[in-house]
């Protein structure tokens, strides 16, 4: 609804099929016919002037037969036609017969019956005839002293309705209504008689509100709403008026009423910008969050808290209650949980950092006690991610969450312990004081550890950092407790012919001599557990990936020994127990390419890893100064050079965050003191109840661009074409998950067109919500109409329909105009969003529907293309500017969108400029789009096809 369209009270659903009663057939059924024959009859009149028809004739009989009548339904059907029936000729003067209506009103308002009175009144707030209204006015008066709550609240808003558009008529208004609000004791009265107070006459409000403000608190709900809003409105215009009444706001935050709580917090806080109201406010949206059982209304209420935290005074404030937000986590869903976290992760400070990790690492045990749900998994995540993050920013932290975090890796949630082990990683190379408490807790889990992607990361940290001689020996003790026997390929045998029994094969392992604190895990170790059933159970973590063929982690061990086997003869000085090791961690590598070589694993050895694991025994048999270095120092430094890129990338994100809150005032900025600001001067700053109404009206002003395509003509449609006899152009506006057709109809012939309906059909994931009224046009004459159409979900929609109409008086059939198709643009719901690496490959990896686009353009530079592809598709690049930078003449960028409708988009975009065909080249490549469904893939796909050339400006 726009904002030139008056209010629209009148909705009545049309049946589409049902033939237009004759005028003489209504009149006798008005007449003559029973009262059900009436109510039919005057339901069908209704329908009729809705629909265009002037039906003069009818007027007259429906005052004598109709009017008269005290049936409850016909009554209420009059109330109707007396508001849309035209009441004037055409030369603007009231027609006589609507003094006979008068009369019959002033009865009704008069009438024993409450529900008549109340309703007539109700009808009285829609007039726009003053001359109507002037004679009804004493009865309308006297409803206010009437019995029932109804009539009176009902004539306190005709009384209101009446003053604002016809002042002459009842002057006195604002005086009678001061009275009545006094003596007033019902709760809905009051609080139409103070709403009508506000708008009329503020100064009376604000007398009524001091008589009894100490009183507030025991009003109803209703009423107290009504008094947030005059005090915000008295502030907001008055500065100077805040002292009187921000004690009665404080008070409102105590009110049983969820709604009054959330009005009064949001004033408080515009209100007043101390740290006393502050605190008052965020614990009053604290306490909603958690009593309040909506999903919706805590999202609500948490981004009224993260706008709190914009503000840079306030921060500070909230740092106090991160400990009481942190309650907001007993709501078990997850999207309110990542809120709560990222917020209590953004204030966290030295002052209660250890507070929050304590809280974390209690709601962390407490996913590892509950039932599998699905959400269980990714609420585990956040939370490692969290106290990662807190670990990261107060290293003192790290101590203390470790030990709990690592003994997830052995979870069944890849997702969860790789999150972990990247922690694990960050910390024994950030952390130097933390290294032996980190490689204690890693070979503790090592052995539990289930999935082969989390058992290569922790060989890896094993093998990188174990430097003294017992760790180095208790990481060979676990990589043959996890490998079995060996040689592996002759156990293998054996066990398949029956000679060897699982209970053989562990007492037959060699017994390595374990360090004291690694001497009790013998009995924990994953053999003596299983169960003798199967095959597949008995075997211990590291065969059993082997013998599934996945020997990409035995290229993991070669490395990580031969790291350890270096790092031990650099140690040991002893030659023999130095060349034993050597002799055993090449015995080892020797039995894995044996293994691969033979049939007995399901997928044979690739030839990468056989040469990797080659090269690891050339290297532990020639034990060269260059190699260890490059397996002991190289390494390492990769790693640090790569945590301190990201370190840097998070400090300059966090920079531009901060740039962005921060206002900059410049030196010659003029200062504006709140106190010696002139009233006029005050309404620079907007009201925030105007804003809200006009944001649920859909009617929020942007500020218009610049770009003149941005404006609306740029979403008009022309659907038929000059010379046709009905033009129509459609425009098209997009609201989220509405889109309203406003088609502008224009007669262009002589004749006058009657039933000119609008039909239309939707392609695609869009559905009709209703059929549009038929209209009649005059010769030459327009109308505008409006059809809303649902949207579902995210792919390309087409609408497309056609205009049928009658012409009057002619004896051929309906005639039809054809109408182009509408197309409904997918970038109206894709708004640029970011995930991390490994979000986007996991969901690589699930999403099934795949579009490869191939890359067809004019531009010749690799990183103009980026940018027009992103600009064009609204998606945002992942693949960070660094990565990027620089020529080399290929590219590949990682590119992510999400739906309004919770749908996510990938795209992977890999292109170069063939040098050889010289400078002027365009770009190829190819771009493939990911998502969960086709339509999604297609739409996009569609989308960067039509928009790859870069148009000539």
């Amino acid at each position: 609804m726009t904002a030139a369209e008056n209010v629209c009270y009148t909705l009545i659903n049309v049946p589409n099929d049902s033939e237009p009663p004759s005028e003489v057939s209504l009149k006798t059924d008005l007449e003559k016919g029973e009262i059900k024959a009436k109510t039919e009859a005057l339901k069908k009149v209704i329908i009729m002037i809705l629909n265009g028809e002037k039906l003069p004739g009818l007027l007259m009989t429906i005052i004598r037969f109709v009017l008269p009548l005290q049936d409850h339904t016909i009554k209420k059907l009059l109330l109707v036609f007396w508001e849309i029936v035209p009441k004037t000729t055409p030369d603007g003067k009231l027609l006589q017969e609507m003094i006979l209506v008068c009369d019959a009103y002033r009865k009704d308002l008069q009438h024993p019956n409450e529900f008549i009175r109340g309703s007539t009144l109700r009808f009285l707030c829609k007039l726009k005839e003053a001359e109507l209204l002037e004679p009804l006015m004493p009865a309308i008066r006297a409803c206010l002293e009437h019995r029932h709550s109804y009539v009176r609240r009902n004539a306190v808003l005709a009384i209101y309705t009446i003053y604002r558009n016809f002042e002459h008529l009842i002057p006195d208004a604002p005086e009678l209504i001061h009275d009545f609000l006094v003596n007033e004791k019902d709760a809905s009265c009051k609080r139409n008689a103070f709403m009508m107070l506000i708008h009329a006459d503020q100064d009376r409000a604000l007398d009524y509100l001091s008589t009894c403000i100490d009183q507030v608190h025991t009003f109803g709900d209703i009423l107290q709403l009504v008094i947030v809003e005059l005090i915000y409105k008295v502030c907001h215009a008055n500065p100077s008026e805040r002292a009187r009444f921000i004690r009665c706001i404080y008070n409102l935050l105590q009110s049983s009423s969820p709604a009054v709580k959330y009005e009064a917090a949001g004033t408080l806080v515009t209100l007043s910008s101390a740290p006393t109201a502050i605190k008052a406010a965020a614990q009053c949206y604290i306490d909603l969050i958690i009593k309040e059982s909506d999903n919706n209304v805590k999202l609500i209420v948490l981004d009224r808290l993260i706008e709190l935290k914009e503000h840079p005074t306030h921060e500070r404030v909230l740092q106090d209650l991160v400990m009481d937000i942190l309650r907001v986590l007993t709501t078990p869903d997850l999207e309110v949980r990542k809120k709560t976290l990222q917020l209590a992760l953004d204030l966290v400070s030295s002052r209660n950092v250890e507070e929050l990790v304590i809280v974390l690492k209690k709601e962390v045990i407490k996913t590892n006690n509950v039932t599998e749900h699905e959400d269980t998994d990714k609420y585990r995540q956040l939370l490692v991610r969290t106290l990662h993050s807190c670990s990261v920013r107060f290293p003192d932290m790290a101590a203390n969450v470790i030990p709990v975090l690592m003994e997830f890796l052995s979870d069944t949630n890849e997702a969860a312990a790789a999150d972990v082990l990247e922690f694990v990683r960050e910390a024994i190379q950030r952390f130097d004081n933390l290294r032996p408490l980190i490689i204690e807790k890693m070979l503790e889990v090592f052995h539990a550890i289930k999935t082969v992607k989390i058992y290569r990361g922790a060989l890896w940290i094993l093998g990188e950092y174990c430097s003294t001689k017992e760790d180095i020996q208790s990481v060979m003790t676990e990589v043959r407790r996890s490998l079995g026997e060996i040689p592996i390929v002759e156990n293998e045998i054996k066990k398949e012919a029956g000679e060897v029994k699982p209970e053989e094969e562990v007492s037959a392992a060699p017994a390595q001599k374990l360090v004291t604190e690694m001497g009790t895990y013998v009995t924990q170790s994953a053999l003596s557990s299983s169960r003798p059933s199967k095959k597949e159970e008995d075997r211990p973590p590291l065969r059993g990936f082997l013998m599934d063929g996945d020997f990409f982690v035995a290229a993991s061990l070669a490395t990580t020994l031969t790291k350890v086997a270096l790092r031990y003869v650099a140690i040991v000085p002893d030659k023999r127990r130095q060349n034993s090791f050597v002799a055993e961690a090449m015995l080892i590598m020797a039995t894995i390419l044996h293994l691969g070589k033979s049939s007995l694993p399901k997928k044979p050895i690739t030839d990468d890893d056989v040469e990797r694991i080659s090269l690891c025994l050339k290297v532990l048999s020639e034990c060269s100064p260059l190699m260890n270095d490059v397996f002991n120092k190289e390494c390492r430094k990769s790693l640090s050079h790569m945590l301190a890129v990201r370190l840097e990338e998070e400090k300059l994100s966090q920079k531009k965050e901060s740039e962005k809150r921060n206002v900059i005032v410049q030196a010659d900025d003029p200062i504006s003191f709140m106190q010696l600001t002139a009233k006029n001067e005050m309404t620079s700053k907007e009201d925030q109840f105007q804003l809200s109404l006009l944001a649920a009206m859909g009617n929020t002003q942007r500020k218009e661009a610049a770009d003149p395509l941005a404006s609306k003509l740029n979403k008009v449609t022309q659907l038929t074409g000059f010379s046709d006899p009905v033009y129509a152009e459609a425009y098209v506006h997009v609201n989220q998950y509405d889109i309203v057709l406003d088609v502008l109809v224009v007669n262009q012939t002589s004749d006058t067109l009657q039933n000119c309906t609008l039909e239309l059909a939707t392609l695609g994931d869009l559905k009709l919500v209703e059929k549009p009224s038929p209209l009649t046009l005059a010769p030459h004459d327009f109308a505008n109409i409006k059809a809303n159409v649902k949207v579902a979900s995210t792919e390309n929609g087409i609408i497309f329909g056609n205009i049928v109409y009658d012409v009057s008086g002619a004896a051929s059939d309906r005639n039809c105009v054809v109408l182009s198709d509408i197309h409904i643009d997918i970038m109206d719901y894709i708004q640029p969003a970011s995930c991390t690496d490994a979000e986007f490959r996991q969901m690589w990896a699930e999403f099934e529907w795949e579009n490869k686009v191939t890359v067809n353009t004019n531009i010749t530079e690799l990183n103009e293309y980026l940018l027009h592809i992103l600009s064009s598709t609204n998606m945002k690049c992942l693949t960070p500017e660094k990565a990027l930078s620089g020529i080399c003449g290929f590219m590949a960028a990682n590119l992510y969108a999400r739906s309004i409708f919770g749908e996510d988009a990938l795209a992977n975009v890999s292109i170069e400029k063939p040098l050889h065909l010289g400078p002027d080249a365009p770009v190829n490549g190819h771009i493939r789009i990911r998502a969960k469904s086709q339509g999604m893939a297609l739409s996009l796909g569609d989308k960067i096809n039509l928009s790859q050339k870069k148009t000539a400006s």
